[in-house]
Order: C-alpha cells, then sequence, then structure tokens
C-alpha cells in the first residue's frame, strides 16, 4: 500500500516526520566579533595604492624580494591604509600573474606626514607613513617660489618630527639668494642647481638609510628630480602654462620607489604636487620642539607666552635682545616666529 492511500478527500496528510530540514551552518553559527589570528602573516612595505589594489613589497632586501598585489581585509574597511605602512599580508603571496594577497593589519607607525583640506578643517588627509625626512622642492622662477608655501610644508615636517631639506631647481632663470635668506635661521640642508644642474650625487647621498618624502607646487621640476635620481622611475613631467604661472599635475599618486646610489640604499616616495597645505590638524608646541635651543629658554616664558614679537615678557625675545642666543639668534628667533604665525594666522 503507498502513502497515497492514507489520504482524506482533501489531500495527503503530512507530520513533523515528513519534513526535511537542509542545514545551514552560516545561519546556525553564534556571530563572534572575535577575528582570526592570522600567526601566519607577513610583513609588507606598502609601495602605493590604485584604485583599491595595494602594491606590497615581501622579503625586503632579501633574495627573495617581491611585489604583490594586495586588497584590505574587511575589518579595515574604516582604517587608512598608505604609502610607507608595514602591513601585515595573508593569502597568496606569491606575486604571481592574477594572484591577490590581504591586508590584515597595520603595523605601528613610526612617523605620519599629514595635512587637511584647508586651515579651518579638522580632518586630516595622510600622506605618507613611516617617513623621516621631507624634500621641499621649489623654483628659482617658473613658477616663482612661495616663502608661505615652503614655511607649510616646514610646520607639517616639524610636527610630524622628520627633518627637512630644501631644493631650488631652475636657478639658471633667477638668483635665489633673497629667498634662501627667509630660512636661514633654520637648521635647514639647502641644494641648489648649478648652471641649470641639479647636485643628483649630493641630493642621493642624503637618501641613503632613509625613507624620503618628496613635496612641491607642481611645474618646479619635482618629477625631473626623481627620474634623475631614480632612473627607470618614469615619473610624468610637466610645464608651465605660462598664463596662469602654475604647473599642470603629472603626478598623480603617491608611491615609493627604491633609490640605489654609491653608498647604499633609501626610499624616495614622490607625492602629487599641491598648490596649498591645510595645517588644521598641527600641534604649535611641535614647532618650538624643533628648536631645541630656544624650547630651552622658552621654560622661562609667562605661562601661555606665544613668543611672538607683542607677547610680554618672553624670555626668548630677551635673550636675543641681550645678544645671549649669539649671532644666529636674531634669525632663528626670526624663523620661529615667522612659523608660528603661519600656523596661527588659520
Amino acid at each position: 500500500m503507498s502513502w497515497l492511500d492514507d489520504t482524506d478527500d482533501d489531500g495527503p496528510e503530512f507530520d513533523e516526520a515528513d519534513i526535511r530540514f537542509r542545514p545551514n551552518p552560516k545561519a546556525n553559527r553564534p556571530r563572534t566579533k572575535r577575528r582570526p589570528a592570522h600567526a601566519d602573516a607577513r610583513i609588507a612595505r606598502v609601495l602605493g595604492v590604485d584604485r583599491g589594489r595595494y602594491t606590497v613589497l615581501l622579503d625586503e632586501d632579501a633574495p627573495t624580494e617581491h611585489e604583490v598585489t594586495a586588497v584590505r581585509a574587511r575589518e579595515l574597511r574604516k582604517q587608512p591604509i598608505v604609502t610607507g605602512d608595514f602591513a601585515r599580508v595573508v593569502g597568496d603571496t606569491s606575486g604571481g600573474d592574477g594572484t591577490l594577497a590581504r591586508i590584515v593589519g597595520i603595523e605601528e607607525r613610526t612617523t605620519l606626514l599629514r595635512r587637511s583640506a584647508d586651515d579651518t578643517d579638522q580632518v586630516e588627509r595622510v600622506i605618507v607613513a613611516n617617513a623621516d625626512q621631507m624634500l621641499i622642492v621649489v623654483a628659482a622662477a617658473d613658477p616663482e617660489p612661495r616663502e608661505r608655501l615652503v614655511d607649510r610644508y616646514l610646520v607639517a615636517a616639524l610636527d610630524a618630527r622628520i627633518r627637512a631639506l630644501l631644493v631650488v631647481t631652475k636657478t639658471d632663470l633667477a638668483d635665489p639668494t633673497a629667498f634662501l635668506r627667509h630660512f636661514e635661521g633654520l637648521d635647514l640642508e639647502v641644494f641648489t642647481s648649478a648652471r641649470g644642474e641639479m647636485p643628483v650625487e649630493r641630493i642621493g647621498a642624503e637618501l641613503v638609510g632613509h625613507a624620503t618624502v618628496f613635496v612641491g607646487h607642481s611645474g618646479v621640476g619635482k618629477s625631473t628630480l626623481v627620474n634623475a635620481l631614480v632612473p627607470g622611475a618614469l615619473r610624468a613631467t610637466g610645464h608651465v602654462n605660462t598664463v596662469t604661472g602654475r604647473g599642470r599635475h603629472t603626478s598623480s599618486s603617491t608611491v615609493s620607489l627604491r633609490y640605489r646610489g654609491a653608498g647604499g640604499s633609501g626610499w624616495v616616495i614622490d607625492t602629487p604636487g599641491v598648490r596649498s597645505f591645510g595645517l588644521g590638524h598641527v600641534d604649535p608646541a611641535h614647532i618650538l620642539d624643533a628648536f631645541t635651543d630656544l624650547a630651552t629658554i622658552a621654560e622661562e616664558c609667562p605661562r601661555g607666552c606665544t613668543h611672538l614679537p607683542d607677547a610680554p615678557d618672553c624670555a626668548i625675545v630677551e635673550a636675543v635682545a641681550e645678544g645671549r642666543l649669539g649671532p644666529t639668534g636674531a634669525a632663528r628667533l626670526d624663523s620661529l616666529q615667522r612659523l608660528l604665525l603661519t600656523f596661527r594666522e588659520h
């Protein structure tokens, strides 16, 4: 007798035993915030990012050194990952065609260079991580050098606690002496071109053993300098508009490039040219800290002293007036006050 015989006129009857349940492990698994430990993760340097894909370097300085393409893990969707970061990477790290690894964490950063969109914006734009030098590139002419923009770069470098260097290009077009006089009070290494030729070897010697971020206004020759230091970098170069005096953006993304010189290797971190550099994120105390001799004297200042020319009973101003800081004291005070004013004016 078949099961159809056990029916009434309305059709077959069923009970719980006739119903089959298809197990769904995902639906029945209890939700948890625990994440895998990723004990097998490997450390890689982030070289650049393009449309959500990160180029990272594994086994740096080893015979097995190679680049890998990676994406960020879902749990890092709110974590900024920038050029210079050291990332924890899992998955297929062979670097073969069509392979894709996954970034599951970021190591603690030693430095962080930031800027804001403008001076009133407290939202930080992270430029690069773990750089220990900033090389500021300006042109003596075409476009004209902007002291205030250089001041802003310097303030950002001081805030990030990284060393600043200055390169002046196109000195065959104009004499940069008057421009450089504004920075005489700073511990700032300056390189200038001679007869249109840049001192590439001298600049390269300063890059060895360091991660150096290159910054500068569009059209000043930054990409040309990068190409001279890193043959094969093929960074696009542009020209300056004769009507507006502005350069065309040629570097569209931040990228780390390996510098190899006679004295060793280092990292050149090329950034897109910018025409403004917001300081809404800066801690002004870091500016004074960079002037170690003046910071010591500032301990004698009244509480809340601004150290500006109109500050009453400023110990630094008094020390300079009395000649206690030597022949460079006035220039260093002037540099400090100019940078503090640059920050305060925002």
